[in-house]
């Protein structure tokens, strides 16, 4: 059998994060909300109507470009791009075609433990959204189907990458990055749930060695990375098996089906002499003016592979523990304000709370970090507690559960619930006598030089002091206790 090659082009979609359209002043938090509630006749397309180019969303997708390493064009211009479907009210969409305003970026990507790969940007362009069919209905038996144009002239940047990608694990890689960075500018929200962010996967397979590319598929929509990746690798699959059985692979459109874990035709691919495009005559070129330009660079934010950087060498942090902090906006948020809120440190204990209860929390209520039932400084003093020798780790899990149920302050909890650790070497030394007493075998191998039996010999004193009794303070005084 020939072996192949996967080769794989992204094209993806985030709705810029403005207040209100593309085009025109309606509100862009329709997603959820009544249909057609969230529309006038500019983005519905009534006669007569002009657009107005929003300028927040061209800064913003500037500062994605700009983080991304792309080059701003000096000018570029909107195109109409025709094609008539029931969610496109004006029977074209308002992109950008061969004069994009931006071009030739790079996005650095690591799979596992292999070295990182830049992969090319060809171009990152501004478009608006269509509106959405709505094909089943709550409670309605519908014989066609409902449009809803909430919508229709959100403000879009699509991302188009070189055919630069290698596996399914390098798209979700990809993918990864590329949110972080997106949503580090503050560029998009990028929730996938609410459509923010989506995907279309441009696939095709060539024999190992070939630099000539095979006829690819486009695969549209895909809503989450998992699709992403279960839809490539399904596809290369289905290309490889129809080569080897002498079938040929043609370009068309295909829909990834989650439930069949397959792809399906959907329509023969268009091409962009298709699409008819053309310059809007209703808006004028768009100009990179130099200091606008600098000015959005400078309000850069740090990004997240500095920030992994800035944690492990500044903060001490694992490489691992930096990756999981920096893969959420608001999750490294809320992490460096709680260890800004501990003592010099202790943030190896902040990362470690949030690692082992923050996130498990967040998980298992369907939370973001932005969204937790208390402020990222209480865990700062929580962290504080347990490095400075007041709480246990099972007392801080414990004072971690009533600060998720009462939002109280942990300094205040640790007295209210009895959680303190003790380490006064008194009461400790007395729990270790009675745990002595009552293992003598464990006591005489600990003499003898087994060194694990002191395990149980701790496990006897924190049983008996209810978990209270200091860890490190027991086994210094278990080992005394022996020698004597």
């Amino acid at each position: 059998m020939t072996r192949y090659e996967l080769v794989i082009g992204l094209e993806v979609h985030a709705q810029l994060a403005t207040r209100t359209k593309l085009f025109c002043g309606c509100a862009t938090d329709g997603f959820g909300e009544t249909p057609n509630s969230r529309i006038c006749p500019v983005c519905t397309a009534q006669p007569g109507t002009l657009p107005v180019l929003n300028e927040q969303a061209v800064a913003l997708a500037y500062q994605a470009a700009l983080a991304l390493e792309c080059r701003l064009n000096p000018v570029s211009i909107f195109a109409r791009k025709n094609y008539f479907y029931p969610d496109l009210p004006k029977a074209y969409q308002i992109s950008q075609y061969d004069k994009p305003f931006s071009e030739h970026g790079r996005l650095e990507i690591r799979v596992k433990d292999l070295p990182a790969r830049s992969i090319g940007l060809t171009r990152i362009h501004l478009e608006e959204d269509a509106g959405k069919l709505l094909h089943e209905a709550a409670g309605l038996t519908l014989d066609g189907s409902l449009v809803d144009f909430n919508r229709a002239g959100i403000p879009l940047i699509e991302i188009v990458s070189e055919p630069e990608l290698r596996s399914a694990d390098e798209a979700y890689a990809y993918l990864t990055a590329l949110k972080e960075v997106i949503q580090f500018v503050g560029a998009s929200r990028c929730d996938m749930e609410k459509g923010e962010m989506r995907c279309d996967a441009n696939v095709s397979v060539r024999p190992e060695g070939s630099d000539k590319f095979g006829t690819r598929a486009e695969i549209k929509n895909l809503n989450s990375f998992k699709n992403v990746k279960d839809a490539i690798e399904h596809e290369f699959r289905r290309q490889t098996e129809l080569l080897e059985a002498g079938g040929r692979v043609i370009q068309e459109t295909r829909l990834w089906n989650a439930e069949t874990q397959a792809t399906v035709a959907m329509r023969s691919k268009e091409d962009a002499h298709d699409y008819r495009y053309f310059p809007d005559p209703d808006l004028v070129p768009l100009t990179a003016a130099p200091e606008r330009v600098a000015a959005l660079k400078s309000a850069l934010p740090e990004l997240p592979a500095a920030k992994r950087a800035r944690f492990v060498a500044a903060l001490g942090l694992s490489a691992y523990d930096a990756e999981v902090l920096t893969g959420d906006k608001a999750l490294s948020e809320f992490f460096e304000t709680a260890a800004t809120a501990a003592p010099a440190g202790a943030a190896k204990t902040v990362a470690n709370l949030i690692a082992t209860e923050f996130l498990g929390k967040l998980n298992a209520e369907g939370r973001g970090a932005g969204a937790a039932p208390f402020p990222a400084a209480h865990l700062g003093r929580l962290a504080g507690l347990v490095a400075g020798g007041t709480l246990s780790s099972k007392g801080a899990k414990d004072l971690f559960s009533r600060m998720w149920e009462t939002g109280k302050d942990p300094r205040a909890l640790v007295s209210e619930l009895g959680l303190a650790q003790v380490s006064d070497d008194a009461q400790v030394r007395e729990w270790v006598r009675q745990a002595l007493a009552a293992n003598p075998k464990a006591a005489a191998d600990l003499k003898g030089g087994k060194q694990a039996a002191i395990g149980a010999l701790v496990g006897a004193v924190m049983k008996l002091s209810q978990g209270k009794a200091n860890p490190a303070v027991a086994n210094k005084l278990i080992k005394e206790a022996v020698q004597a």
